[in-house]
């Protein structure tokens, strides 16, 4: 059996049929290909029932206490809170220090802009993203979902 329509046949539009996702032009164009091709018949077949199989099979929920991974007492939760803030911190000032030195050991305008103008645009295009996110974290409408 051929991997793909003897035919010719677009069978991207078999799934957008399945789907109900067709224009009228494209349904009909569809129903009249699939009383010719048996190859597309059988796709077709094949692709409802898997849509069925999909569309039927439930998914296990986790019981309310597995949902969360954020703390959920008060120490765990600073304990949390003061690691990052160590650990931002500790970044800094290794960063800075790596920084200062590579400004220092290096000789050339040249060698500064190949190396301090890439770490520059990574820190421009995180700051950007960062910034980003701030702005749409406050009119989040997922924000209080958890479940």
């Amino acid at each position: 059996m051929p991997e793909t329509c003897p035919h010719g046949f677009d069978e991207t539009l078999l799934s957008g049929a399945i789907d109900q996702e067709l224009v009228q032009a494209d349904a009909q164009k569809v129903r009249i290909h699939l009383e010719d091709c048996a190859f597309c018949r059988a796709q077709f077949d094949e692709l409802t029932k898997l849509r069925e199989f999909a569309m039927s099979t439930t998914i296990r929920q986790p019981p309310d206490d597995q949902w969360s991974e954020s703390p959920r007492g008060g120490i765990s939760r600073t304990g949390r809170t003061v690691g990052w803030l160590l650990a931002i911190t500790w970044l800094v000032i290794i960063t800075a220090f790596g920084l200062y030195q590579g400004w220092q050991n290096t000789d050339g305008a040249f060698e500064k802009f190949l190396g301090f103008g890439g770490l520059g645009a990574v820190a421009l295009l995180f700051a950007s993203v960062a910034l980003d996110r701030r702005r749409t974290a406050k009119t989040d409408p997922y924000r209080e979902v958890e479940k």
